[in-house]
């Protein structure tokens, strides 16, 4: 098993876990991105996300999604990992921990504040798994997010 920075090449596969985990997740009404678009964002002229891939047997099994953040309270940069996603049958592999390690060394070796990520309150084989790993969840923020309509609208706001 290796962990390597994903390629403009691997821009297929990538999209595939996107899909892959959008079911998984119970959301693939929610996908409304394409291959392309995410090889433009990942692999464009100012990337502001990144991807790694763990092949397992000289074979993409998964990736991790993920861009910088910031903590003002830290004065800091960390990393946010948006997707983490194994196909089922490499699971229990040491796949996803393999993942994780390769963006916790990052933060290591970069002085990073922390990592973090959100997991959907009924996904109890992933919360047993990051809790394993000393991920600690943080039952006193909720996430909020704006999109679609209300984007548009909260944006004429600033006119």
């Amino acid at each position: 098993m290796i962990v390597r920075p994903a390629t403009r090449a691997d821009s297929a596969v990538i999209f595939a876990f996107i899909r892959e985990l959008a079911e998984y997740e119970k959301l693939s009404h929610a996908v409304d991105a394409t291959e392309e678009g995410i090889a433009d964002a990942l692999f464009g002229d100012n990337p502001r996300v990144f991807c790694d891939i763990v092949e397992r047997h000289n074979k993409p099994v998964g990736f991790a999604l993920w861009f910088y953040n910031f903590s003002t309270f830290r004065g800091k940069h960390g990393i946010y990992l948006e997707d983490l996603y194994v196909r089922p049958h490499d699971r229990g592999h040491g796949c996803g921990k393999a993942l994780l390690a390769n963006l916790a060394r990052r933060c290591v070796a970069e002085g990073l504040a922390r990592f973090e990520w959100s997991v959907l309150d009924w996904n109890e084989p992933s919360i047993g798994f990051y809790k394993s790993l000393g991920a600690v969840l943080l039952d006193d923020w909720t996430i909020c997010r704006v999109t679609d309509q209300a984007l548009w609208r909260l944006a004429d706001e600033a006119r």
